[in-house]
C-alpha cells in the first residue's frame, strides 16, 4: 500500500476514524487517529491518570535502560511538567505526542510521538515506549504504523527517522516490521542510561512517504 500521497484520510483498517482535535499547529486543526485495534489520543497534562501513566512509563526499568530524557525527574510533579512541555511544543508545531490506548477499552498502553518536526524539510523523529503489561502484543509496531500514516497524511511529511541505542534489539525489530529501513550507525549520538556526561552509539532507521507500508501484526 502506498501512503505518501494519500490525502483522503483513508485509515489503516478502512476509513480513519477521528476523535478530538489536536492543537499541533495553531493555524490548522489536527485529528487523532485510530486503527489496528488502537486509538492514539493527545496526552492531557491536567489529567491525574495521564500524569500517573507518564510517570509509570518513565520509571520503568526497561525505559530507563534505553532512554535518557534531557531533564531527569522521578516524581508526579516532574511528570506533569514534562507533559506541559510536550503540550507547549505541540502548540508551536515542533512535536506531537500521543497516548497509545486500546481502541475498545481505552486502556493506556504506552506512548508514541513525533519530535523535531520540520515542515520546511518535511522530516521528523519518532519515539515510543510501551507499558510492561502491554508488551508482546505488537502494540509498538501497530502504533508506529498508525502514527507514520498520520504524519504523512496530516502533516505532509516525507521522511521519518527512528533512532535507538545499539543493542536495543526489540526496538530494532519494531522499526523493521514497520518499514523503517536500517541506514547505519551514528557514533555516540545518545546519552548513556541515566547520564548526561557519557554517550553511546545509535542505530538509525528511516521510512519515506513513498515507501510501501508493511502489513500490520494481528490487532489482538
Amino acid at each position: 500500500m502506498r501512503i505518501g500521497h494519500d490525502r483522503d484520510r483513508v485509515g489503516l483498517n478502512g476509513p480513519m476514524a477521528h476523535t478530538r482535535m489536536l492543537t499541533l499547529d495553531p493555524s490548522l486543526p489536527r485529528t487523532e487517529p485510530r486503527g489496528h485495534g488502537l486509538r492514539l489520543t493527545a496526552w492531557d497534562a491536567g489529567s491525574d491518570a495521564d500524569a500517573q501513566t507518564w510517570l509509570r512509563g518513565h520509571l520503568d526499568p526497561d525505559f530507563r535502560r534505553w532512554n535518557t530524557p534531557l531533564k531527569l525527574w522521578s516524581d508526579l510533579a516532574g511528570a506533569r511538567e514534562s507533559l506541559r512541555g510536550r503540550a507547549r511544543d505541540a502548540a508551536d508545531g515542533r512535536s506531537a505526542s500521543f497516548r497509545i490506548t486500546d481502541e475498545d477499552s481505552g486502556t493506556a498502553l504506552g506512548h508514541i510521538g513525533l519530535g523535531e518536526i520540520s515542515r520546511q524539510l518535511k522530516t521528523a523523529r519518532v519515539g515510543y515506549w510501551v507499558l510492561p503489561e502491554a508488551r508482546g502484543r505488537g502494540v509498538a509496531t501497530r502504533a508506529l504504523l498508525l502514527a507514520s500514516r498520520w504524519a504523512y497524511a496530516e502533516l505532509g511529511l516525507h521522511r521519518l527517522e527512528l533512532g535507538h541505542a545499539v543493542g536495543h534489539d526489540a526496538s530494532c525489530r519494531v522499526a523493521e516490521r514497520s518499514g523503517y529501513r536500517a541506514e547505519g550507525t551514528l557514533r555516540e549520538a545518545m546519552f548513556e542510561a541515566g547520564r548526561h556526561d557519557a554517550f553511546r552509539d545509535v542505530h538509525l532507521h528511516a521510512r519515506l512517504a513513498t515507501d510501501e507500508e508493511p502489513a500490520p501484526p494481528g490487532a489482538r
